[in-house]
């Protein structure tokens, strides 16, 4: 799976937003950028896309900015992701349960299927409250862990 710069911004931000705005105080597009090192014009094409999607929220005025839509501990990184990228495996734009391959390509379908339940096991259970407060699951740090002592990936 390839994390598109657009997902990275839109975690980032919303992140940034998890800790900065948690007060009730909108946070400006221009603040985000700058502490999260994002392109402004970017972050609020980013920013549109995840205001139609209801995870922000903004207001208008001097003091106007960003808010999250609902309370960081009930945004998932999975919601925020769906919100400017679509579904977290995709082929071709199909639904993977209407896939369909012939011969020794056949079982690729059950393949898929079991990348997105992993994937979305994962992005499903970590909360942007708990990406701003540092404090990630149990199971999380496991699996980066586990991640960090594969010697593979240093070959």
């Amino acid at each position: 799976m390839r994390i598109s710069a657009k997902a990275d911004y839109a975690l980032r931000a919303t992140a940034q937003l998890a800790l900065d705005a948690a007060g009730g105080t909108p946070v400006k597009a221009s603040r985000i950028a700058a502490e999260q090192d994002i392109p402004l014009k970017f972050l609020q094409g980013v920013l549109a896309e995840l205001k139609r999607a209801r995870i922000v929220r903004s207001t208008r005025g001097p003091e106007g900015g960003f808010l999250l839509g609902r309370p960081a501990e009930e945004i998932t990184l999975a919601d925020v992701y769906r919100a400017v990228d679509g579904p977290l495996i995709n082929v071709r734009d199909a639904r993977l349960t209407e896939l369909q391959y012939a011969g020794p390509a056949e079982p690729l379908r059950e393949v898929w299927m079991a990348a997105r339940t992993s994937l979305r096991n994962v992005l499903e259970q970590v909360t942007l409250a708990e990406i701003a407060s540092g404090g990630l699951p149990e199971a999380i740090t496991l699996l980066a862990d586990q991640y960090r002592n594969d010697v593979r990936i240093y070959q």
